[in-house]
């Protein structure tokens, strides 16, 4: 199907993006119309190794989503051996919380701080950001551990709607990615009531070559698993993505409720 994908235009300042006050974003966004695959139907299934995503059956024991308990005594850990299993890497360490984002129509759209869907293609991460993200990560969640050789960030992608998702999360192949498509921007966590902080994440220009997937009809009992960073660049590297109107989803369907969290994986002793 062809759905609306918001790229970057050309700007002649650094662009800037606000988890909460979107109306202070600095942006020139460029809606194109794309290809974007039913990848549940493919006869080859995505993977993290080729396109650096891939959709995979995770039933969680968390009862209640909305219990930051839970996420932290339950999903988390979960997570961390989920990435383990699916990457073989030695350990894996996750990003303490999680976001939960609501789609336009939910009556919690907007109601808590960073819910709304991400409309603009983007990556979480940059060579630049990555590292020190990590270091900020494992100077309170692993003090004493100190990773040598590769790493890689991931994001776990989950609906907490039921089927059919008016507002699914498209995501693109890292191998149709090239280095011009991607702007350096500033991420800015403006949560009111505390301080600002930002980090470099990048933002996407459109090219013809990009090849865009989804997955229909997610159900709570899967997760989408997708690349934001690795320092093996033989490996996929990052994955732009991007929330979209399903134009062929009907009327009246719940409004997508999505959980993610995101982590780092680590492959040497």
């Amino acid at each position: 199907m062809r759905g609306s994908i918001n790229y970057l235009k050309p700007m002649s300042v650094r662009p800037a993006f606000f988890a909460h006050d979107f109306s202070r974003d600095n942006l020139e966004l460029d809606a194109q119309s794309v290809e974007i695959r039913n990848a549940r139907t493919a006869g080859d299934a995505p993977t993290l190794a080729r396109e650096g995503f891939a959709l995979v059956h995770h039933r969680s024991a968390v009862r209640d989503f909305g219990d930051a308990d839970q996420i932290q005594q339950i999903y988390l850990p979960e997570a961390e051996r989920l990435l383990l299993e699916l990457t073989g890497a030695k350990r894996a360490i996750m990003m303490r919380g999680a976001v939960a984002r609501f789609g336009e129509r939910s009556s919690r759209y907007r109601s808590s701080f960073n819910s709304r869907p991400a409309r603009f293609t983007h990556v979480d991460y940059t060579e630049r950001s990555a590292p020190g993200l990590l270091q900020k990560l494992l100077s309170t969640a692993a003090p004493d551990f100190k990773p040598r050789g590769r790493y890689a960030g991931y994001n776990l992608w989950r609906v907490l709607s039921e089927p059919p998702q008016d507002v699914p999360l498209a995501v693109c192949d890292a191998r149709s990615i090239e280095p011009g498509d991607l702007v350096p921007a500033d991420a800015v966590f403006d949560a009111p009531g505390a301080p600002e902080f930002s980090f470099e994440a990048y933002l996407v220009r459109s090219n013809p070559r990009h090849r865009w997937s989804y997955f229909s009809d997610m159900t709570i009992d899967e997760a989408l698993v997708f690349k934001a960073f690795d320092t093996d660049s033989s490996q996929p590297v990052r994955v732009p993505h991007c929330a979209f109107d399903d134009p062929g989803c009907p009327q009246g369907v719940p409004p997508r409720a999505s959980i993610e969290v995101r982590g780092f994986a680590f492959f040497d002793d």
